[in-house]
């Protein structure tokens, strides 16, 4: 990191703002403790913007925004794949990073960077993919044609669990079209939001269009909606705080995309490969502590296979190394927030005493959940609506597809979908009837590719992101018409 972006205290780095350009220390002289989750410890302190701040980098970033939109499309090129470069060569520290502040695994980690290596790159092939098109006009000597132009400044809110990941996703393709970015990072992963304005200072990324403004969640993410100098909101969290930013956006006619929760479904049919659905069952609980929107929470299995795949399934968890994040032997590491392993404890204690059983982990210590099945789910339990984040599955038996289509769907949530079975008319007819924004056939459902339309449905978002479906978001059609030679009118 650059020294300039911190200054040590005590033997702790206090991490400053970054608005137009520079590091920047906060009027309202508040810090906030970045904890370590395998530790518990403090182990970096961020500052908090005030009012005072997320005005001014508002202010850099509507500036800013005016040239760059002017500027080549080469120019934007070739920012965002140095940046990719430093990335490349920035690796290990990121990866540390990734680990010491949001508790990823070795392994996740790494893969979140090589997401956003690919991510910046195929962002900086679709700059020259902003088109528009002509239309065919009734009235003689006309050109009708439509063009995009980017929105001018963008607020995006980032989650935790994969802070570097969704924050980048975001900002890449909202710099390719000619945008400027202002982003809130998550107060519980503000250091992953320094480490992007660094990579992209380094690479050259001209003043004022990256603004990285750590805060209180509702002070700064309220005054980002109100401001009129930002024209889009692009959110990725809970639901809840999804549902108060679509309202307030609504307020003011802001644009906004929202990626929220999600109860992702995994169907396994009799006729599915019973080891490779426990393994792909497997990483879909399990990866990143569960703590993944797309998570397969609920496993929902066709009743002739169900008993072989619930001892298989245990098997496997046995298995699950849990422990130290660093370890690249660790599948399990601790859970961002300890208070998680008390709600997760809550919905077990709810399941159990309404007929559920656990039958492998339970249990959990510190901020270190140990990964836990459950039989016997049914409708009148808390976990099986409910979102867990945290390394939690229920596995459900039903009758026929028909059933399991059913149970699948039955939820508030619409993100993503999965099922596996070796009968491509059933798995086409099931994936057209789930009621998701996302369906994987014969897979997991984690998958996310840059230039995919990412996105759900019902409480599970609004909006999609990645490749053109990106462009579409983050520009606005402009309709312009010019009459060769004079135009006749009536009167």
């Amino acid at each position: 990191m650059n020294p300039a972006a911190f200054d040590v205290v005590d033997g702790v780095p206090h991490y400053k703002l970054f608005i137009d350009g520079e590091w920047t220390n906060s009027s309202r002289n508040m810090l906030h403790d970045d904890i370590n989750p395998a530790t518990g410890k403090v182990f970096v302190r961020t500052q908090l913007a005030g009012a005072a701040e997320v005005d001014r980098a508002i202010a850099a970033a509507d500036t800013a925004q005016k040239a760059w939109a002017a500027a080549m499309v080469a120019e934007r090129e070739t920012i965002l794949l140095k940046t990719a470069d430093v990335i490349v060569r920035r690796t290990p520290e990121i990866r540390d990073l990734l680990i010491e502040e949001c508790g990823s695994v070795f392994s996740k980690a790494l893969w979140e960077i090589d997401y956003v290596v690919d991510a910046l790159r195929v962002a900086a092939g679709d700059a020259r993919h902003v088109m528009g098109e002509t239309m065919p006009m009734t009235m003689p000597g006309q050109i009708s044609m439509s063009v995009r132009k980017p929105l001018g400044v963008i607020a995006g809110i980032a989650p935790f669990n994969s802070p570097f990941l969704l924050s980048m996703k975001k900002i890449a393709y909202a710099l390719a079209v000619g945008n400027a970015f202002i982003l809130k990072p998550s107060e519980e992963t503000p250091l992953s939001g320094a480490i992007i304005a660094d990579l992209f200072d380094e690479a050259g990324l001209p003043k004022g269009l990256l603004n990285v403004v750590p805060g209180v969640p509702s002070e700064v993410g309220d005054q980002l909606i109100a401001d009129p100098r930002v024209k889009m909101i692009t959110f990725t969290g809970s639901t809840k705080t999804g549902r108060h930013l679509a309202v307030e956006a609504a307020k003011h006619l802001k644009k906004f995309t929202l990626e929220m929760g999600g109860k992702s479904p995994l169907i396994v049919l009799a006729d599915a490969d019973l080891d490779y659905a426990v393994d792909a069952a497997a990483f879909g609980v399990y990866l990143h502590q569960g703590q993944v929107c797309m998570a397969s929470s609920k496993v929902i299995v066709e009743a002739p296979l169900f008993d072989a795949f619930v001892e298989k399934f245990k098997i496997k968890t046995a298995g699950v190394k849990v422990g130290d994040p660093k370890d690249p032997e660790t599948v399990i590491g601790p859970l961002i927030r300890a208070r998680q392993c008390g709600f997760i404890e809550g919905q077990l204690q709810d399941a159990t005493a309404k007929g559920a059983k656990v039958v492998a982990g339970g249990t959990y210590e510190g901020h270190f959940f140990q990964p836990t099945v459950l039989t016997g789910v049914t409708p009148e339990m808390r976990i099986y609506h409910e979102e867990s984040f945290g390394p939690v599955v229920s596995l459900i038996k039903v009758e026929d597809a028909e059933e399991a289509l059913k149970v699948a769907n039955d939820t508030e949530y619409g993100l993503s979908a999965a099922l596996i079975t070796n009968d491509m008319q059933k798995a086409l007819d099931l994936s057209l009837r789930l009621e998701s924004g996302m369906v994987h056939v014969n897979d997991t459902t984690i998958s996310d590719e840059p230039h995919v339309p990412f996105g759900g449905v019902k409480n599970s978002g609004f909006g999609r992101e990645g490749g053109r479906y990106s462009l579409e978001e983050l520009t606005e059609v402009k309709w312009v018409t010019l009459q060769m030679g004079k135009r006749q009118f009536p009167f």
